[in-house]
């Protein structure tokens, strides 16, 4: 348990760069696993979908209060 985020330890042959995409990929199949858990429960899909809806309200008031459409 010496090493929590489960990437290897650094040695004279690893690129930097490499291990950088490696977490990047990790992260991002968490957030993905991430957002289907939340689908997937009924009182988070039911925020995602009112956050969604407020925001594009607030998106619409703002075009029409400024005259841009």
């Amino acid at each position: 348990m010496t090493n929590p985020d489960n990437s290897p330890p650094p040695s004279k042959e690893d690129w930097q760069g490499f291990r950088e995409i490696d977490r990047a990929i990790a992260e991002n199949r968490m957030t993905a696993y991430s957002w289907t858990k939340a689908w997937a429960d009924p009182w988070s899909r039911a925020g995602l979908i009112l956050f969604a809806v407020l925001f594009v309200a607030f998106v619409i008031f703002v075009v029409i209060y400024d005259g841009l459409l």
